[in-house]
């Protein structure tokens, strides 16, 4: 009796709850389960998602992490590294080019032996930008000294994020684990899901946090982290931690082992379907698998004993168990998405083959191909084709083409690309009407501008048909500004709305010459182009009458990840334009806060809930920031002030063109995210000026000018009239916020003095 009440009791201890979720969400979970110490994270697609559902969490009081928004992968991974050398439990999810960013810190992490969990949400990496998913991130990790856990479905999603924990703190390991999942399919497909019900189930398999290694947590007992070694003792070094990875193969099956006896759940290193007898087999990673299991049964109704292998996990590689279970295939095709060019075969490919030769008596024919990048969808016929090469090399004892990529297909002469648009040349945006010249005395420009009106017949510099939400403020602010530009412009865009709508291949808006880079790095970019073209016109290489006019376009969180980038082109100098939109957030990425989000202001990562009232800290001052590289030119504005903006960007031009760089920031609407109505566009920009939220101004030659004062003109307004028409701040008018309103309001006043104080004294 008694043994029967204890299992009863353990039965209701260890119950599960099925649900149906994605794998974004149930990263999420198994880390609200756990309730890491800090997340340091940065919004990237299509991972972000994860920050996200932890946020809402969060705000509902269903866990204690610390999430940490950063200024870049690269930043977030440094808030990881210094969360966990603390002894903090440490968890991240990125993707693709925020791998990419983060690169250089993965090492630091592992070969210092420091814990930690990351999810990472596979997705091709740019260039050309591709936000779907394949391996092209996942296989630069492969050298970072991280084990790598690859999860098929949004159920290994969960129980292996609780696996890998356990396995990256055990004294045997310590090093951080990956989890793999792909983008858009793992990631965002919803499926049948269990999950156990009480946390502490979770916590107490995972266990405590271990403390038996050199931590900076106590400082009576102060440690040296991250010492610099030479070449004898680095060697030493490596191998010991070449010696935990491999350890960490025996460390995931006994873990494996004891998650499976809780949760009724495995997962072998290798995930073998009807490989027993398998003459024929797939070899492939993660989601696809699942789509090639359904081929193997229809082909075994046939006759063909047909298999698939998919391993749970790729670092340790698992050459042993490769070897076992392809000793009697005939057969293998390897199918990767992702390559690694120049090597007549990607990673796992190569991998596979290695661990072949150690078995001289193996006489597997492998065959390689490339497929499913940039997201393109892997259906049942592609794995029956994959099948069918494999067959014919069975049959015929060879591969006819060993490697070669799948799912492409050349172009044809007669459907190439014609412009439909043709492009204009500076003339056409040549108005006559604007007029620029310099007081001597003052060492200022006076610019005279016509009505508006006149300036309509300028031609647009973005064709019709991007791709903008409806009430977007992006392009008629755009729009505006270069209204106030003459002649020929080379725009570079970094990552962001106004790049991804209006370049979707083959499609273009633009008129006149664009460049993409990401977010990081647009403005050293930029000044490469222009010094490039300065220097080829020098040399008389380039036409020495061509009059052009570089202009960055930046927003959506890129004057946060890129402002490194920016204030190292202004400190240089160079002669261009760098514009911001200020949307008040990252909204090309699902409107996750951004450091120009206004304090209070809800976003999908800092959500409104009992625990937490919106973001929790204030704006960034971006203009004063560039300003203090003390670039000759700084201005803000916006398209409800149109003759302010046109006539800033007329200077704009003359400093970018005759003495350095510029810095512009407009604030834009953005309906869809802000939760306001497209008709109150203008008044919402109006308002944000008039309550000093977003002042109008300009520093010129170190020298802080107001453009616009409501107060001289009896317009200001209370702060409260500007917040009450978006629906991403109406929380902050409730009688419970108002110490956080007051808070907001005083930080715009203590600003809008100090600008008041530089207008009166120009020396400040």
């Amino acid at each position: 009796m008694a043994t029967l009440e204890n299992q009863l009791s353990t039965k209701k201890e260890t119950e599960q709850l099925t649900t149906f979720e994605s794998g974004n969400e149930m990263a999420a979970m198994a880390a609200a389960q756990i309730n890491y110490h800090i997340m340091g994270y940065f919004p990237i697609t299509p991972s972000t998602e994860v920050a996200q559902y932890l946020d809402m969490m969060k705000a509902r009081g269903e866990h204690d992490i610390q999430l940490i928004a950063a200024d870049g992968e690269h930043g977030s991974a440094g808030i990881c590294y210094g969360a966990a050398v603390t002894g903090a439990r440490v968890f991240n999810a990125t993707s693709a080019n925020g791998l990419m960013y983060m690169l250089e810190q993965l090492p630091v992490q592992s070969g210092t032996r420091f814990p930690m969990v990351m999810n990472l949400v596979t997705r091709s990496i740019s260039g050309p930008l591709d936000i779907r998913g394949d391996h092209s991130d996942l296989y630069f990790a492969l050298n970072t000294g991280w084990v790598i856990l690859l999860a098929r479905t949004p159920q290994a999603v969960y129980d292996l994020n609780i696996i890998a924990l356990k396995i990256s703190e055990d004294h045997n390991v310590r090093l951080p684990v990956i989890v793999a999942y792909d983008g858009f399919f793992t990631s965002h497909q919803k499926r049948k899901v269990n999950y156990f019900k009480d946390r502490k189930v979770v916590q107490d398999f995972v266990g405590e946090a271990p403390t038996n290694y050199p931590q900076a947590r106590d400082p009576r007992k102060p440690v040296t982290i991250g010492a610099h070694m030479n070449g004898d003792d680095l060697i030493n070094n490596n191998f010991q931690q070449s010696e935990a990875l491999y350890k960490s193969a025996e460390i995931y099956e006994k873990v494996m082992n004891e998650y499976a006896s809780l949760s009724g759940r495995e997962y072998p290193v290798l995930d073998l379907y009807e490989m027993e007898d398998a003459e024929v087999a797939v070899f492939l990673l993660n989601s696809a698998a699942e789509s090639a299991k359904d081929v193997v049964d229809d082909l075994r109704k046939q006759g063909i004993q047909a298999g698939v292998i998919s391993p749970n996990i790729i670092r340790p590689f698992p050459s042993e168990q490769i070897r076992q279970a392809l000793k009697n295939v005939k057969a293998l095709l390897i199918g990767e998405r992702a390559d690694s060019y120049g090597a007549n075969g990607p990673n796992m490919t190569h991998e596979v083959k290695s661990a072949l030769q150690q078995d001289q008596e193996n006489q597997t024919i492998v065959i390689s191909r490339v497929f499913g990048v940039g997201g393109k969808d892997f259906y049942p016929d592609d794995a029956l084709n994959f099948f069918n090469v494999a067959i014919d090399a069975m049959e015929t004892g060879y591969a006819e083409k060993p490697f070669d990529y799948y799912g492409h297909y050349p172009g044809k002469e007669e459907h190439k690309q014609k412009p439909v648009v043709e492009p204009l040349h500076g003339e056409s945006f040549n108005s006559g009407l604007i007029q620029v010249t310099k007081d001597e005395q003052t060492n200022k420009l006076k610019v005279k501008i016509p009505p508006v009106r006149a300036l309509t017949t300028k031609p647009k510099r973005l064709a019709s048909g991007h791709g903008a939400c409806p009430g977007c403020g992006i392009f008629p602010g755009l729009e505006l500004f270069f209204k106030g530009i003459e002649g020929d412009i080379v725009v570079l865009f970094q990552t962001g709305c106004a790049y991804v709508v209006t370049t979707s291949y083959p499609y273009s808006s633009h008129k006149q010459t664009t460049i993409h880079n990401l977010f990081q790095n647009g403005p050293a970019t930029l000044s490469g182009t222009a010094e490039a073209f300065f220097e080829m016109q020098r040399r008389g290489e380039i036409n020495v009458s061509d009059d052009v006019t570089f202009v960055m376009i930046t927003g959506d969180g890129g004057m946060d990840i890129g402002m490194g980038s920016a204030i190292g082109t202004a400190l240089r100098n160079h002669k261009l334009i760098m514009l911001e939109y200020d949307n008040e957030g990252y909204m090309n990425t699902g409107s996750q806060m951004s450091y120009s989000t206004p304090m209070g202001h809800m976003t999908s990562t800092t959500g409104v809930g009992k625990v937490q009232q919106g973001k929790a800290f204030h704006h960034k001052d971006t203009a004063q920031i560039m300003a203090s590289t003390n670039i000759p030119y700084v201005f803000t504005g916006t398209e409800a002030f149109p003759q302010d903006l046109i006539k800033k960007a007329a200077k704009a031009q003359w400093y970018a063109q005759n003495v350095g760089t510029v810095y512009g920031k407009i604030l834009i609407t953005c309906p869809l995210n802000w939760k306001s109505e497209e008709r109150y566009g203008e008044t919402i920009m109006k308002a944000a000026v008039e309550s000093c939220f977003f002042p109008l101004y300009e520093i010129e030659q170190g020298e802080t000018a107001i453009t616009y004062n409501p107060e001289t003109k009896n317009k200001r307004i209370p702060v409260t009239d500007w917040l009450k028409y978006m629906g991403k701040s109406k929380h902050l008018l409730r009688e419970e916020n108002k110490e956080m309103l007051l808070e907001f309001e005083q930080e715009i006043e203590r600003r809008w003095l100090r600008l008041k104080a530089r207008h009166e004294q120009p020396l400040l």
